[in-house]
């Protein structure tokens, strides 16, 4: 969202002429706070880790692949993961989502195309999205998509519903209880910090349990106590929810 230190950021040049690793039409929506780009050894899988596993060795000429799920189960992280991941391996990545308005161009200098909040693409994004993926399917680049209903279910056109949905689709499955717990105690690891069991029971009890929305709050608290100079305690996150007027 005491730390080890950070890696160095997914680039974001302004056009796709620039000599980058990573190209969007905007910047990467990392959750607030964080260090670094999620990658994959920081999803913590549970019943999807068959996603996992296809998403890591996700190569040229694959048939796209469709996420769905809810908010905060995961989808943007895999999304972020599998771009930095062709980043990492010397490509560039076109990231397209609901938030960049149409139209959008395509490059000869992508290795993949990334489609985030499908079921909320309006008509012209509609159009521009069917378009970049027919150029990335005749160049044999792959597509990863996501959205919060099945394909069958998402709003769209047609042919791009259709398209979305030919390949590989993957269902995300909510982390169990005990799950979670192991996420928020790898997130705490990494950043350095001690989360003890009262803390977490008050995150569980507090807040709603989908994950994204768990790390935001561990990442403010960590961020608060930093300033406090104290530990992660549920007194000091108390205080931080009263600061915030969330008590």
């Amino acid at each position: 969202m005491s730390r080890p230190e950070p890696l160095e950021p997914l680039p974001r040049p302004p056009s796709v002429n620039e000599p980058a690793g990573f190209t969007r039409m905007k910047q990467i929506p990392l959750a607030i706070g964080l260090d670094e780009p999620h990658r994959f050894d920081h999803f913590v899988p549970g019943a999807n880790a068959p996603v996992l596993a296809h998403l890591r060795v996700l190569e040229n000429g694959a048939p796209p692949v469709y996420l769905w799920g809810s908010s905060g189960s995961g989808k943007t992280h895999l999304l972020q993961a599998t771009a930095l991941r062709a980043a990492e391996k010397g490509g560039r990545a076109g990231w397209f989502d609901a938030a960049d308005a149409a139209p959008w161009g395509t490059s000869d200098a992508w290795s993949l195309i990334v489609f985030d909040d499908c079921d909320r693409f309006d008509p012209d994004q509609q159009q521009a999205a069917f378009r970049v993926f027919v150029d990335a399917t005749a160049r044999g680049l792959p597509v990863v998509a996501a959205g919060r209903v099945p394909p069958i279910d998402l709003p769209l056109r047609d042919d791009l519903r259709s398209r979305l949905g030919w390949g590989h689709v993957f269902a995300l499955q909510p982390l169990t209880e005990p799950e979670v717990r192991a996420a928020l105690r790898q997130e705490a690891d990494r950043r350095g910090v001690f989360l003890s069991d009262e803390v977490i029971d008050f995150l569980l009890t507090r807040f709603e349990r989908d994950l994204k929305h768990l790390m935001t709050r561990l990442v403010r608290l960590d961020a608060f106590a930093l300033v406090s100079k104290r530990a992660l305690t549920v007194p000091l996150l108390k205080q931080m929810l009263a600061d915030e007027g969330a008590v």
